[in-house]
């Protein structure tokens, strides 16, 4: 097959410019790409671990199975429990997202259930939080207003057994 180019050290923090931008622009695995290049060299590279997780949830509508465990396998890796904790909560809220837009008859009760977890590991992040950053009391507040403007997004009533549960 081919054999990957080498990053140098000194091209990292440009790398990791790049890797923002190309999500700003959409380009998740261009990205997702980048990261990887930059963890070859720096594989405790905390900027880049959290930019490629965020690349990794910016493909969830496409490619939710490959991205999710990906994204779990760097979340092991983000040694900042606040880090770890409000990255969590994004992947269940982009997972949510995914599987809304992705419709299908348990959809809204599954992406209710994905948001309401997003919100519980937000919670905890806020516990967590520098000061001044309110990032993952943000993130809660947007899920709590979808909740509260789609009513179609609810939890499945107990007396009545999902489908896909069986």
């Amino acid at each position: 097959m081919f054999e990957l180019k080498t990053l140098s050290k000194e091209a990292v923090p440009a790398a990791i410019d790049k890797a923002h931008r190309y999500r700003l622009l959409n380009e998740p695995v261009e990205a997702e790409s980048i990261c990887r290049d930059v963890l070859r060299i720096e594989p405790e590279n905390q900027e880049a671990l959290a930019t490629l997780l965020l690349a990794l949830t910016d493909q969830f509508e496409d490619r939710l199975n490959p991205c999710l465990g990906m994204a779990h396998e760097v979340l092991a890796r983000m040694t900042d429990d606040y880090a770890r904790t409000y990255h969590a909560g994004i992947v269940a809220e982009r997972r949510a997202k995914a599987h809304w837009k992705r419709g299908g008859p348990q959809a809204r009760h599954v992406a209710y259930g994905y948001l309401r977890e997003a919100m519980a590991v937000f919670e905890r992040a806020a516990t967590l939080r520098p000061a001044g950053n309110d990032d993952a009391i943000l993130r809660w507040n947007t899920c709590a207003r979808i909740l509260m403007s789609h009513p179609e997004l609810a939890p499945i009533e107990e007396d009545v057994a999902p489908t896909w549960l069986e």
